[in-house]
């Protein structure tokens, strides 16, 4: 494991050491003694063969897997171990998360913190951490600088998160591009697969704009996520105003992108850019009466506060992010690559469009969604908080 320990750190006996820190490890002290490596939820037997002395032997599967290691002497066990963390320490290692991923994986995290009874460490940006430290006072956030000073052995680790190349099966058990973000991890955890919503619990509820709004998010990582329609955001932002709304933008920058593609705030809108904090954010969410956004970070937090939230992508399949009945995609053009098999995305190019690149039709995806399709789908989104009001109003009658 990187950064990890380089030998395993549990000691059995006559010599044994084991652990299940990058893998199931271990090393015996004698050659020739039998490694036996069984899955204890799917009966088979991963590994059965002789050894050195001395060396590590390592399962070639690196995610979670319950396994039941055995050492044999001849016909003579030697020692036999089930995984079992309860009461262990259990550590997560993965790069820098991102906003929305963080929301994504953290209760997925914590149930398998709960499933195992178990002393989870993950490591978090300093600047995340605060969203999340008092709905998850069971978990142990810290930097990778606060984690790497650490002096108790852990008795398992797990790489975390989206593991480029995609096909790659040895530390993610199933394809990220066809499973939604949460139920990824959720394989490669070994936790049951729905949706969770995070538990976020906002600092400050005090509600500090007047009057109606809106917050919209415009800005993302890369340049398919975008809304790449010219007229979309101005349009949608004159339409909500007319409606009677403060339209605020929060993204964190008021321009992003490359040398080729520069992506600014909509004029339109209330600048409210800045690097804020996210518990800054999130009070900002609460009272906002939607969100408006891409399949970004901020529609995953506006998802985690509780208010209804507009998502408009094309680059991924609905079936990717979070539930929402107000997704936005176009069907009639080149849609959902991030989940074609076929095509490995590269995270560090900003402007690819896998399918387009050579075509002067790029990101149609998004180009290809109207400002009359958001409009529609924002007029039902009103007409359905219109009718739950009423419904709430006519039951305290």
């Amino acid at each position: 494991m990187e950064g990890g320990p380089a030998l395993p750190v549990l000691e059995g006996p006559e010599g044994i050491f084991f652990d299940f820190n990058y893998g199931c490890r271990v090393q015996v002290p004698v050659s020739g003694w039998r490694v036996r490596m069984s899955d204890l939820d799917t009966f088979n037997v991963l590994m059965d063969e002789t050894v050195e002395a001395h060396s590590v032997v390592a399962s070639v599967r690196k995610y979670f897997v319950r396994f039941l290691l055995e050492v044999f002497d001849g016909d003579r066990l030697v020692f036999t171990h089930a995984f079992n963390a309860q009461g262990k320490n259990v550590r997560l290692c993965m790069d820098p998360w991102a906003l929305g991923d963080s929301i994504a994986w953290i209760p997925v995290i914590d149930a398998f913190r709960e499933q195992h009874s178990c002393e989870l460490y993950a490591p978090m940006g300093e600047h995340l951490q605060p969203l999340f430290r008092a709905g998850y006072p069971h978990l142990h956030l810290a930097t990778e600088e606060q984690l790497a000073q650490r002096t108790e052995p852990d008795y398992a680790s797990y790489y975390f998160g989206l593991m480029f190349p995609l096909s790659e099966r040895d530390h993610q058990p199933t394809d990220p591009r066809i499973s939604c973000m949460q139920d990824t991890v959720s394989y490669l955890l070994g936790v049951p697969c729905r949706e969770r919503k995070p538990n976020l619990i906002i600092a400050d509820t005090a509600r500090v704009i007047p009057g109606k709004y809106v917050c919209i998010g415009t800005q993302s990582t890369a340049q398919h996520k975008y809304w790449n329609n010219p007229a979309g955001w101005p349009t949608l932002i004159n339409y909500l105003k007319s409606l009677g709304y403060r339209v605020m933008c929060i993204d964190r920058y008021w321009q992003f992108g490359n040398d080729v593609n520069i992506n600014t705030m909509p004029a339109e809108a209330e600048d409210c850019t800045g690097n804020y904090t996210l518990q800054a954010r999130a009070s900002q969410l609460l009272h906002a009466d939607f969100f408006i956004g891409l399949g970004s970070g901020l529609s995953w937090l506006a998802w985690a506060v509780g208010i209804p939230v507009v998502m408009i992508s094309g680059f991924s399949h609905p079936s990717t992010e979070f539930r929402t009945p107000y997704r936005v995609i176009n069907f009639h053009v080149c849609n959902s690559c991030f989940n074609d098999t076929a095509i490995e995305l590269h995270p560090e190019v900003f402007a690819q469009c896998p399918r387009w690149r050579d075509d002067p039709r790029p990101f149609q995806c998004t180009t290809s969604i109207t400002p009359q399709s958001v409009m529609r789908i924002v007029d039902r989104l009103i007409r359905d908080q219109h009718a739950a009001l009423a419904a709430s109003m006519s039951v305290d009658e």
